[in-house]
């Protein structure tokens, strides 16, 4: 079966290409070492998180990715979203702690049970990809919609790959051409155009206007369809 799952995924999850959130929260950015230190050993998890993205980063601070580990583990167990997903991707790369990809899943499966998007997507890929876990292109897609109904193109990528594919979902062109358009809109990676332009050349008239239309009147937050008028075909 031909699979078009981006190697951008692979790399990610690979750490190859690093997938992490380290925006610091607002009213901590300004924040000296010390008192930043304070709140967080105190107990503040967004002061951990931001105290961990600096070791992380080497902001201010020598890089050191044992402390990073150490406040970001502080946060994530207090079930702050963020420092869940950058404890997932630092046991996925072996930064600051041996490399463990199942507690990096299990980390990123509590990140995504709270919404966040990169988590949601990097668990698709685990499933897409059957690394620490059994390969499931259904879970892999259910992840990647989840992901992708929050406007994070990377999945929005993978997600239409699938329904060109018929892997994990029905085989639907029109709803590929309108994962991938929304993709290419919003990331402009180069997979997303080629996949995008690969698809509507396969394409009638009637069924380019349809995803079109689903592409234009789809807003980030809305359920995707899961099922277009023109595009559904047998699944393999």
């Amino acid at each position: 079966m031909t699979r078009l799952i981006s190697m951008l995924s692979l790399l990610l999850f690979l750490g190859v290409m690093p997938l992490a959130v380290h925006a610091q929260k607002p009213d901590y950015i300004n924040l000296s070492l010390s008192e930043l230190t304070r709140m967080a050993e105190a107990g503040d998890a967004n002061a951990q998180f931001d105290l961990g993205s600096r070791y992380s980063l080497g902001q201010g601070v020598p890089q050191d990715y044992r402390q990073a580990f150490n406040w970001y583990q502080k946060a994530a167990e207090q079930g702050l979203e963020e420092a869940q997903h950058n404890l997932g991707s630092m046991y996925n790369r072996g930064d600051g702690v041996p490399q463990n990809v199942w507690q990096a899943i299990n980390w990123w499966r509590k990140a995504a049970a709270q919404g966040s998007p990169p988590s949601q997507y990097l668990l698709g890929t685990a499933y897409a990809n059957g690394r620490g876990v059994p390969q499931n292109y259904r879970q892999a897609a259910d992840w990647y919609q989840k992901a992708a109904e929050q406007g994070f193109p990377p999945a929005q990528l993978n997600l239409g790959n699938m329904y060109a594919n018929g892997e994990g979902v029905h085989k639907d062109i029109v709803l590929a051409y309108a994962l991938l358009s929304l993709a290419a809109a919003n990331w402009q990676h180069n997979d997303a155009v080629r996949g995008r332009d690969i698809v509507a050349k396969q394409m009638t008239r009637e069924q380019i206007k349809e995803g079109d239309a689903i592409a234009s009147q789809w807003q980030p937050g809305q359920p995707f369809p899961t099922t277009s008028r023109t595009g559904r075909a047998n699944s393999r």
